[in-house]
């Protein structure tokens, strides 16, 4: 029998965190999918089997609770009822009124809105020196979700507080600090959105939340969808700014005169979500090798987003860079939902932040967040040159 391919790549590697592509050339140079022993997973690498591996109906997302679970139920109860940790016919159910809310034209009425509020946020910024993250990139989206969803703006800084709380529980290996915050976060982000709901079914907004509490969603579904808008919509937009931005401005680029194509080059180049997992419910063969029944198959997006087999020059960030079928927002049924609202962010906020500062640049070096499957910046300090 030939032998199974292995890795042994550490994810938690400080230098793998810093910079994890040179390790995935090398890994995607040996293999397409590989066993990994210590996380009892087949990780896929290259941009066919990535893709693969997303529209391969046999390899679903199944929810687990996490253990122990009397303990972290306000953290279970947030995901179990996700359409993004569920398969159809569930995934579609929790998905459907939703995208019917998002169809009504929510993202297109904020464009506006975005770019008042971008304006806004760049009058309070100090041009002789600023942190983009903080002062710009991470408000301007958690003041957007809350806008569209209907939550007030005096609790921006907590959403953007328990956001982060409850992300970092997926990074690979999470420690008993970051477990507690992110079960406290659980249930205080959840007691404001059910407090929300009660009052849309009430008294009725143009927002989302008003949306979804009308349909055939229960109580926990509808907190579950919110919170998880609230932090994808934060969490992808935040992160493919700053790490955009710094790739940009440590080459002394700035975005092409079309900006939607710069905006496909930040999301490919230094992909915000690095890893993705699904689990075989049959037998599925995928670079190579099969996934037996039970077994888990984890995605490695930045990896396929890097292929030198379907992009040019795959470690140039290009602002023009024309052929870009990236992966940064997945595809198959769990293509991401917001992808138009980032996108719409993005390509307001980017233009508006070199039209306000032409001549910028990096003040310092960026500060990473230090996680690996969301991968962003916690500070990137600014001023005009």
């Amino acid at each position: 029998m030939p032998s199974v391919p292995t890795t042994s790549l550490d994810l938690g590697d400080p230098d793998l965190v810093a910079d994890p592509y040179p390790y995935f050339a090398q890994e995607r140079a040996r293999h397409r999918v590989a066993w990994h022993e210590g996380m009892q997973m087949w990780l896929a690498f290259d941009h066919a089997s990535v893709s693969a591996v997303q529209r391969d109906r046999r390899l679903g997302r199944i929810w687990k609770d996490k253990e122990p679970t009397d303990y972290l139920e306000p953290f279970n109860l947030l995901h179990r009822n996700q359409m993004m940790e569920n398969e159809p016919p569930a995934h579609t159910r929790l998905r459907r009124p939703v995208a019917r809310a998002f169809a009504r034209g929510h993202v297109e009425r904020l464009r506006p809105r975005v770019r008042q509020l971008a304006e806004q946020l760049l009058d309070e910024t100090d041009p002789a020196g600023f942190d983009v993250i903080g002062g710009y990139a991470e408000p301007l989206p958690v003041l957007v979700i809350a806008e569209l969803l209907g939550v007030p703006f005096e609790h921006a800084d907590d959403l953007r507080t328990w956001s982060q709380a409850i992300v970092r529980m997926y990074e690979p290996a999470p420690t008993s600090e970051v477990v507690d915050a992110a079960v406290a976060a659980a249930v205080d982000f959840a007691a404001l959105v059910r407090e929300l709901a009660d009052e849309r079914r009430v008294r009725p907004a143009d927002d989302l939340i008003t949306d979804l509490v009308g349909t055939e969603l229960s109580g926990d579904e509808v907190v579950a969808a919110a919170v998880l808008l609230l932090n994808a919509g934060h969490e992808a937009s935040v992160n493919v700014f700053g790490n955009g931005l710094v790739a940009m401005l440590e080459r002394g680029l700035r975005p092409a005169d079309d900006v939607p194509a710069t905006v496909e080059e930040m999301l490919r180049f230094d992909s915000a979500l690095q890893l993705f997992e699904r689990t075989a419910v049959e037998p599925v063969e995928v670079g190579g090798i099969t996934v037996e029944a039970g077994e888990k198959i984890a995605v490695l997006l930045g990896s396929a987003n890097r292929d030198p087999e379907v992009f040019d020059e795959p470690e140039v960030f290009d602002p023009a860079r024309s052929n870009n079928p990236h992966l940064a927002f997945g595809v198959g049924v769990h293509f991401c939902l917001g992808a138009p609202l980032a996108r719409m962010e993005l390509a307001e906020s980017l233009p508006a932040l070199f039209e306000r500062f032409g001549d910028l640049r990096l003040d310092g070096t960026p500060e990473s967040r230090g996680t690996f499957t969301l991968r962003g910046y916690h500070r990137v300090p600014v001023a005009v040159a």
